[in-house]
């Protein structure tokens, strides 16, 4: 079972993120190996904050050592090689990890691409559930086994590829 919870700071515009977040981190699961997360009686917790592009500069310059907004954060909880164990918990429950969106990026993002931001932060929480699962796209060898991942997670969405005009990801 999946149990995703969102935390939304102002400024993102009022669609329903929690039925957006829901779907797009359900979609991105069942695509991926771990699908049986979904009907387990194991809980796979996920939490989605959707806050200022400030509060991702500063957790992207703390973690990742790089000062400067970005679209999306992942924070695993789980190592990859650990999650065909988490079966197996004590307590029921598994934290896979947390998203964080900018705001500000993905709005800036979504324009460019002529797109919405709901679609835009729907292909990001599937990009960074992604990410939760083990998958780094900075690794060649992962990089086109992800962004397939993820057409596929998308596309179960009614959204298009992104990646569709140029080589690299996210």
């Amino acid at each position: 079972m999946l149990d995703i919870a969102i935390v939304l700071e102002d400024g993102w515009p009022g669609i329903d993120w929690e039925e957006l977040a829901e779907r797009a981190v359900t979609s991105a699961i069942v695509h991926s190996p771990y699908a049986e997360f979904v009907q387990s009686p194991v809980t796979y917790e996920i939490a989605v904050k959707l806050t200022s592009d400030e509060e991702v500069h500063q957790l992207n310059r703390n973690y990742r050592d790089k000062d400067k907004p970005t679209n999306v954060l992942s924070f695993p909880m789980v190592q990859r090689d650990l999650l065909e164990g988490t079966a197996n918990t004590d307590d029921g429950e598994v934290l896979l990890g947390d998203i964080v969106l900018a705001e500000g990026v993905c709005a800036h993002e979504a324009q460019g691409k002529g797109i919405s931001i709901a679609d835009h932060a729907a292909h990001l929480i599937v990009h960074g559930t992604f990410h939760l699962l083990g998958y780094d796209h900075m690794v060649d060898a992962e990089a086109e086994a992800m962004e397939a991942l993820e057409i596929r997670a998308l596309a179960s969405l009614g959204l298009p590829d992104p990646y569709g005009d140029r080589e690299t990801g996210v």
